[in-house]
């Protein structure tokens, strides 16, 4: 399987309880691979700006406890 239509068809086919265990391994694996990439991006340094600007709202006093 190689093609999205391919896996598309044969997740049509699986049973009701594989689907639900394929959506958590993929639901996992997406998670994962979200925090992968979001670790790369602060160690790289893409994120210091967001960080700048949401510490001096911090300190202008433009923020509220959530």
């Amino acid at each position: 399987m190689s093609t999205v239509e391919e896996i598309r068809a044969a997740i049509e086919k699986l049973p009701t309880r594989e689907r639900g265990r394929l959506r958590r391994w993929f639901l996992a694996k997406d998670s994962r691979d979200w925090d992968k990439q979001f670790e790369r991006d602060a160690e790289s340094g893409k994120l210091d700006n967001l960080a700048a600007g949401a510490l001096g709202e911090l300190k202008k006093g433009k923020t509220r406890e959530l």
